[in-house]
């Protein structure tokens, strides 16, 4: 047989390698795989580009594509049934994705109109076939008629909203319940002015609505990488140094002392990070780590107090993380550890996560580690009554303070969902502080600003308990970094949980409360 029959052959069997696919064809397949499989951006996304032939602009681009369009898919919907005059039901689910991102393109990648009319029609016909072209290009023609600000007008004007929320969550592109969760959140926050309902025109659950405006738009921002440079273990120079070389851009960051914010470099390609070093993570949740270790205990006749980790050798301090995976506020307890004598055990029931525990501890000098386990958080308290100095309990939870980084989990959580875990994060909880000791601390710590995971927890908790009360955080943190934004101090004599900002603090919205034992 001639090579050019075997190559024929080849391609009718399907077994000749295809050409590389085009940076539109991946971003449709990812976004497809998000919605249709319950995938994680995060995750699928590095791994379908490192797999690609794509050009580095054209994984910029899918990446650009794939983040935005899931973040303003609320915004994009409602462009897209403006435009089609029907419901998103109406219209084939194949060809939803493509005129997402074809909106996408032209309301916020700044796309020509011809081009982004064009290979929309294309993009269709490869996925749902010619005979979807003629309404593609119908529906895409009249959304490039009009600005994102034009559109924005339009819908004001065509939609009749029950309420503000409802309003916000279009122009935010957020589930209007949420707008709700995290209105409630910045009111009880402190840190807005006191509003008047009258002069701001709006209902009452929307309260300080410049502020709650800001945290929607944040939601919509693209974080940086943030990496935490682990105490005892790398010097912030040398990291710094590190990135340089490899062509990144680094900066110090501004809340956590061990916090570096980085460009243009893959954190998987700095050698501190691959052996432990050096972790990525959040300046929240390293403010979340860093409350509990400075956070002041006292000896167990509640008389001489120890401010933070002083002396905390000399007492032999047992730390524990009871909810640790996948462990990088754990890998920051325990560098600290690691320098001040303290000893931290590590507790995580799941298996996959609790490999995570181990790999991020993997640079800790065996000696600073307890035990690495693998139980339910809420038998601690039972079965190690009273063990240990400082507890975190960094609780499952909705986390609606990464949709910055997790874009789609606004279009996947409910209501409902939220409050099927309080049960949970109150045993937790309840846990943690039997099993810490008379003038230990105990911090709870959640990835989320929604008042039934974060305050409404700690308060129930401690209305059911005579043995424990409440630290004020903010003034722990002012000595960590006085530039630090902290909410205002109603009442001095009241101790203050402390909840952050993507719009104040420019980290993740984590929740951090500390409980003394009595």
């Amino acid at each position: 047989m001639s090579k050019a029959k075997t190559l024929a052959k080849r391609v009718r069997q399907g077994r000749m390698p295809q050409q590389a696919p085009n940076a539109r064809s991946v971003a449709y397949s990812v976004l497809t795989k998000v919605q249709e499989q319950d995938s994680y951006a995060n995750l699928l996304l590095p791994h379908v580009l490192g797999g690609s032939e794509l050009s580095t602009d054209d994984k910029r681009f899918v990446t650009d594509a794939v983040y935005g369009t899931l973040r303003w898919r609320g915004l994009l919907d409602a462009v897209i049934v403006s435009a089609h005059g029907r419901s998103l039901n109406s219209i084939n689910k194949r060809l939803v994705n493509v005129l997402r991102l074809g909106a996408y393109q032209w309301l916020f990648m700044n796309g020509a109109e011809y081009a982004v009319v064009n290979e929309s029609v294309k993009l269709a016909k490869k996925r749902a076939g010619q005979q979807t072209t003629g309404f593609v290009n119908a529906v895409m023609r009249k959304i490039v008629a009009r600005t994102l600000d034009q559109w924005r007008e339009t819908l004001s004007q065509e939609s009749s909203y029950e309420d503000e929320a409802e309003r916000l969550a279009v122009q935010y592109s957020h589930p209007a319940w949420i707008v709700r969760e995290l209105a409630a959140a910045w009111n009880a926050g402190g840190y807005a002015p006191e509003p008047s309902v009258k002069e701001s025109g709006v209902n009452e659950e929307l309260e300080g609505l410049e502020g709650l405006e800001a945290m929607l738009a944040a939601d919509n921002e693209a974080p940086a990488v943030t990496l935490c440079v682990r105490p005892s273990l790398a010097d912030m120079d040398a990291v710094y140094d590190e990135v340089e070389a490899l062509g990144g851009r680094v900066q110090r960051g501004e809340l956590s002392p061990y916090a570096l914010r980085v460009r243009g470099v893959n954190p998987q390609n700095l050698a501190s990070v691959t052996e432990g070093r050096v972790g990525v993570e959040d300046e929240g949740s390293q403010l979340a780590a860093l409350a509990l270790a400075l956070a002041p205990v006292e000896d167990a006749d509640g008389v001489k107090g120890a401010e933070g980790t002083e002396d905390a050798a000399e007492r032999g301090e047992r730390w524990l993380d009871m909810c640790a995976g996948p462990g990088g506020k754990t890998a920051l307890l325990a560098s600290i550890a690691q320098e001040v004598g303290a000893t931290l055990s590590a507790n995580e029931p799941h298996e996959h996560r609790r490999e995570l525990v181990r790999e991020n501890l993997k640079a800790i000098d065996a000696g600073t580690l307890g035990e690495i386990s693998g139980r339910d958080g809420r038998e601690f308290g039972a079965t190690f009554p009273g063990a240990f100095d400082r507890v975190l309990v960094d609780a499952p939870c909705s986390g609606l303070g990464a949709l910055r980084r997790r874009p789609e989990a606004r279009w996947r959580k409910t209501a409902e969902s939220v409050q099927e875990l309080a049960s949970l994060q109150k045993e937790l909880l309840n846990s943690a502080l039997d099993a810490t000791r008379s003038g230990g601390v105990v911090a709870y710590v959640t990835c989320s600003p929604v008042l039934a995971e974060t305050r409404d927890i700690v308060s129930a908790v401690l209305s059911a308990r005579s043995d424990a009360s409440r630290l004020d955080v903010p003034s722990v943190l002012e000595e960590l970094n006085s530039s630090i934004p902290l909410p205002a101090s109603v009442d001095s004599a009241s101790p203050r949980d402390m909840q952050l900002f993507e719009n104040i603090h420019d980290t993740d919205q984590m929740f951090i409360a500390l409980i003394r034992k009595i």
